[in-house]
């Protein structure tokens, strides 16, 4: 689950990190209050769930409380888009009213986890404010790396070979230690999948100070901190991807695609994903209904598939075990009736059931095509994309 900045920042400040001075606005005259209490040059920065705002217009410096307030009126009730919001973009509903800082150096830090090693791994860099990915692209020596202990954490001498790759002052050695090792507590005890801090910044008078915070929770970790849920904003969502979760499906809605996908399993629908790249198309979604779907929830699926603009075309890929295959086939039928659905489907299953869910969707009426195998399934979703391509 992502979170705002703001409250990323009010995370870190619980555990001692030091972060700047900055309020919450949800209007310009909010805006103009607060950078009127805070003084001086203020920075405004728009709050969504995507990065590269300042490429964009969402993260502006200002000289005084009026301009804050222009620059909040403009952001606020707009859109954001960047390259990670799509063409739709994101609602800017609040906007962080932060202090400016005397910086004298900027450093990147971060914590993940490592599925190779199954451990979190502090990421850090004197290459901060730019995106880590060129860094790990031109310049990869430039990354130092940690790895935590899962049972006894990032022992204190592991934080300070950090601090001393970053290159830090002497007499900020101590202070950043000590970040580092907060940093890595807020990790472990909200039980997220991402901490990362860009920049992390020197000041003139050496203070060490995380500007810039982004905090990703795991999702599947929530019930243990019922507090956290509560930061989750569902307008920052796409609303199929809302619908999804409120349905209990694992569906990510994919830029650019052509073929809905309705598949079983994560890795089956990864695998689907990628047959269907290598024909020359591309998924409009990634969408695991999961092991124990019932008609409810596969009729909510199809229906979230349906109502995606770009959709041409819809793969069904199914391995039936405890989701049986003419369960399924009911929940499509269901579905595609209701919505008086017209889009031509390619269907494979195997599996418990599979002769009578093959038999369910064949006596339909529906413009399905059924395949025995996936590899087949790809040769007439090829075919029938060329049609479509001809047609048009």
């Amino acid at each position: 689950m992502n979170i705002h900045e703001y409250q990323a920042r009010e995370i870190l400040e619980k555990y001692g990190v030091p972060t700047p001075r900055a309020e919450v606005a949800s209007s310009g005259e909010e805006a103009e209050e607060i950078a009127t209490r805070i003084g001086g040059r203020v920075v405004v920065k728009a709050q969504v769930h995507a990065g590269g705002r300042g490429k964009v217009g969402g993260v502006k410096l200002v000289d005084s409380p009026e301009q804050a307030r222009e620059v909040a009126e403009a952001l606020l009730g707009s859109r954001l888009v960047t390259k990670q919001t799509g063409v739709a973009g994101v609602p800017v509903e609040k906007v962080m009213i932060a202090e400016t800082l005397d910086i004298k150096d900027e450093l990147y830090l971060s914590i993940v986890i490592d599925g190779d090693i199954g451990a979190p791994v502090v990421m850090a860099s004197t290459e901060g404010g730019v995106e880590i990915e060129e860094v790990a692209e031109n310049t990869p020596e430039k990354i130092f790396r940690v790895a935590g202990d899962p049972l006894i954490g990032l022992t204190t001498y592991h934080a300070r070979d950090i601090a001393l790759a970053l290159g830090v002052p002497a007499e900020s050695l101590i202070a950043t230690t000590k970040l580092i090792i907060d940093l890595y507590r807020v990790f472990t005890e909200n039980d997220c999948s991402l901490v990362e801090i860009n920049p992390l910044v020197i000041t003139e008078d050496n203070k060490i100070v995380a500007l810039d915070a982004k905090i990703t929770l795991e999702d599947d970790a929530l019930f243990r901190h019922p507090d956290l849920v509560d930061l989750r904003d569902a307008n920052q969502q796409d609303p199929l991807e809302r619908r999804a979760d409120a349905a209990d499906l694992a569906y990510v809605k994919l830029e650019g695609g052509r073929v809905g996908c309705m598949v079983n399993g994560a890795g089956l629908a990864m695998a689907t994903m990628d047959i269907t790249k290598t024909i020359g198309a591309a998924p409009a979604n990634f969408l695991d209904i999961g092991g124990s779907a019932d008609q409810e929830r596969i009729e909510e699926a199809f229906k979230i598939i349906m109502d995606d603009a770009d959709v041409e075309i819809i793969l069904v890929n199914l391995f039936a075990g405890i989701a049986r295959a003419d369960v399924v086939a009911q929940g499509i039928v269901a579905a595609a009736k209701e919505t008086n659905a017209q889009l031509p489907m390619v269907v494979t299953m195997r599996g418990t059931n599979a002769e009578e869910g093959a038999r369910i969707l064949g006596e339909s009426g529906l413009n399905i095509t059924s395949a025995p195998d996936l590899a087949g399934a790809a040769d007439v979703l090829e075919q029938i994309l060329l049609e479509l391509e001809g047609a048009s």
